[in-house]
C-alpha cells in the first residue's frame, strides 16, 4: 500500500514540476498586450548611418498569443494621409522574436520574416534586429523602445 501511495505521489508531483516549468518558461518574456512606442533608432547598414525615429507619429503594437499588429498614425492634425498599420503572425523563444508580415500595404514588405532580440525591463519592451527589404533597398538595424499601456 505505501508503495503504490509512493509512487501516486511522485507522478503528482513530476506532473507538477512540469507544469510550473512551462508556466515559467512561457512567463520569461510575456509579451502580450497593447504597446506604445517611446523611442526608435535605425543605422542604415550600408552607410552606418545612425538616426532616431522623428517621433512626429504616434504608434502601438497590440501582441496576442499568436499574432502582432501595429498601428501608426501622424500627430499632425491636417494630415490625413500619415497613417500605417500592418501585422502577422510571430514566434517567440526566449528573446528571440520573430515577425511574419503578412498584412501590409507595401507589398513589397508582405511575406518578410523579420528577426529580433527582445529585452523586457517592467512595463518597457526593447526589440532590436534587421529590416531587410531588397526590393526597397532597406538593409537597417532598428532599436525600437514600447511602454506598456495601461488600459
Amino acid at each position: 500500500m505505501k508503495s503504490k501511495f509512493l509512487i501516486l505521489m511522485t507522478s503528482i508531483l513530476m506532473f507538477s514540476c512540469n507544469d510550473d516549468a512551462d508556466k515559467m518558461d512561457k512567463s520569461k518574456l510575456n509579451i502580450q498586450g497593447t504597446w506604445k512606442l517611446i523611442s526608435g533608432t535605425i543605422t542604415d547598414n550600408k552607410s552606418g548611418k545612425q538616426r532616431n525615429y522623428p517621433m512626429d507619429f504616434e504608434m502601438i503594437k497590440i501582441i496576442n498569443d499568436t499574432h502582432f499588429a501595429f498601428l501608426k498614425h501622424s500627430l499632425n492634425k491636417k494630415d490625413t494621409l500619415g497613417f500605417d498599420a500592418g501585422g502577422g503572425s510571430y514566434k517567440l523563444s526566449n528573446d528571440s522574436y520573430i515577425e511574419h508580415l503578412e498584412y501590409y500595404n507595401n507589398k513589397n514588405w508582405e511575406g518578410k520574416h523579420f528577426d529580433f532580440k527582445l529585452a523586457l525591463h517592467g512595463d518597457t519592451l526593447i526589440q532590436t534586429g534587421i529590416e531587410k527589404v531588397e526590393k526597397e533597398g532597406i538593409d537597417r538595424v532598428i532599436v525600437e523602445k514600447y511602454i506598456k499601456t495601461k488600459k
